[in-house]
C-alpha cells in the first residue's frame, strides 16, 4: 500500500522545467479543431467559435484532497481531470481543453510524474480533451495539482444553477454515496496496514466503492442523453460536495425550496451493505458523502414521461416555493430540514 522505495528514480532536476514539461507531454494528442496551438509555446491558442466559452478550475492538495498512501498517481491524474470536466458537463457543455499545473517536492521522481501524467493522458484520450498547457514548480509541502478545463456550449444550451421553478422535478444521474464509503474502506485499511504492514487488505467486496473514490467518471454521457430525448434542464450542478449541499445551492440561487424523498435516493447494493458494516446511515451518506460526480438537475414536470423510464436517471423529489424551505421526506412520511453537511474545503 505504501510507496516502493526501490523503484528506479530519476531526479527532476536532471531535466529542468522545460525539459520536464516536454518529456511529460510529448505523447498527448490533439482532438479538437478549436485547439490551434497546444503545449510548446508561450501560450496556447484556441480558435474562437460561435459558441460560449466555459472555464473552470480546481486545485487538489496532498493531505487535504488526496492521500498518496492509497491513491495511485495514475488514478490521481485521471481523477484531477474528471473533477474539472464534471463542472463543464454540469453547464450542459462539451469539454475541449485542459491545462495542468503541478507543484512537487523533491521526494517525487520523474518516474512518479510519468505515472501521474499517464492518468491525465488516459483521461484526455477517453474524453477527447486536449492538454494545451500548464506549469511546473517546486513545493515544500508535497504535491499540488491545479487543472483548468475549457469547454463550449451554444448560448441557448447553457444551464445555470438559478433556473429551477416550483413544481420542477429533481433528478439525479447514477447512484450516490459510493465514493464516500470507498474512502472509509481505504482509510480503514490504511490504519490496519500501519499497525501490521504484513497484513494485506481484502478489498473484493468493495470494488465498486473503491473505484468510485479512486477513479470517478465525469458524466459526459448525460449531456448526450438529454440532447437525444430533447430535454433541457432548468438548472444543473455536479455532485462534488454532497447531494444536500448541491440541491441547496440550486435552491438558494433559484430562490425556491425543495422536497427530497428518502425512498427515491439511488443506492448501489455495495453502498447499503457497507453502510451497515460501518454502522452508518445510508441516507446520510447519500445526502452528505460527496465526490460522486453525478449530475443533479431539475426539469419541468411536463418532461416526466421522458425521464421516468431512463435507467440513467432517478427522480428524487420536486421543487417547491421558497417559503417551504429545504426538506427531506423520510420513509415514515415525516419532513426533516435538509442540512448542508457535505465537504467544506476551508474547514480545518
Amino acid at each position: 500500500m505504501l510507496e516502493d522505495k526501490n523503484q528506479e528514480r530519476t531526479s527532476l532536476a536532471e531535466l529542468g522545467e522545460f525539459g520536464l514539461i516536454n518529456h511529460l507531454t510529448k505523447h498527448f494528442k490533439i482532438y479538437n479543431s478549436s485547439t490551434s496551438k497546444g503545449v510548446g509555446d508561450d501560450a496556447a491558442v484556441i480558435s474562437p467559435s460561435d459558441k460560449e466559452l466555459l472555464v473552470t478550475t480546481d486545485l487538489l492538495v496532498e493531505g487535504v484532497h488526496f492521500d498518496l498512501s492509497y491513491m495511485p498517481l495514475k488514478h490521481l491524474g485521471y481523477k484531477a481531470v474528471m473533477v474539472n470536466l464534471s463542472d463543464v458537463y454540469a453547464m450542459n457543455g462539451v469539454a475541449e481543453q485542459i491545462t495542468v499545473s503541478i507543484a512537487v517536492s523533491n521526494r517525487f521522481s520523474l518516474e512518479a510524474l510519468e505515472e501521474l501524467y499517464a492518468g491525465i493522458q488516459l483521461a484526455c484520450d477517453t474524453y477527447n480533451v486536449d492538454l494545451i498547457g500548464g506549469d511546473t514548480t517546486s513545493s515544500t509541502k508535497g504535491m499540488l495539482i491545479s487543472v483548468t478545463a475549457i469547454g463550449t456550449a451554444k448560448k441557448e444550451d447553457i444551464v445555470y444553477r438559478d433556473g429551477a421553478k416550483a413544481t420542477d422535478l429533481i433528478v439525479v444521474s447514477g447512484d450516490l454515496g459510493g465514493a464516500y464509503l470507498g474512502l472509509q474502506v481505504l482509510e480503514r485499511e490504511k490504519q490496519v496496514f500501519q499497525v501490521n504492514p504484513k497484513n494485506q487488505p481484502d478489498l473484493d467486496n468493495y470494488t465498486y466503492l473503491i473505484e468510485r473514490q479512486l477513479k470517478p467518471e465525469a458524466r459526459k454521457d448525460i449531456y448526450e442523453l438529454l440532447k437525444e430525448i430533447a430535454v433541457k434542464p432548468t438548472s444543473m450542478i455536479d455532485i462534488s460536495d454532497g447531494l444536500s449541499s448541491e440541491i441547496m445551492h440550486i435552491c438558494t440561487q433559484s430562490k425556491v425550496g425543495c422536497k427530497i424523498y428518502e425512498d427515491k435516493l439511488p443506492l448501489d447494493p455495495q453502498v447499503i451493505s457497507a453502510s451497515e458494516e460501518f454502522k452508518m446511515d445510508s441516507t446520510m451518506i447519500a445526502l452528505s458523502g460527496g465526490e460522486d460526480y453525478e449530475l443533479l438537475f431539475t426539469v419541468p414536470i411536463a418532461e416526466f414521461d421522458k425521464i421516468k423510464a431512463n435507467p440513467n436517471f432517478s427522480i428524487i423529489g420536486h421543487i417547491v416555493e421558497e417559503n417551504q424551505g429545504f426538506n427531506l421526506v423520510t420513509r415514515a412520511n415525516q419532513e426533516i430540514e435538509l442540512k448542508a453537511q457535505g465537504w467544506n474545503s476551508l474547514k480545518e
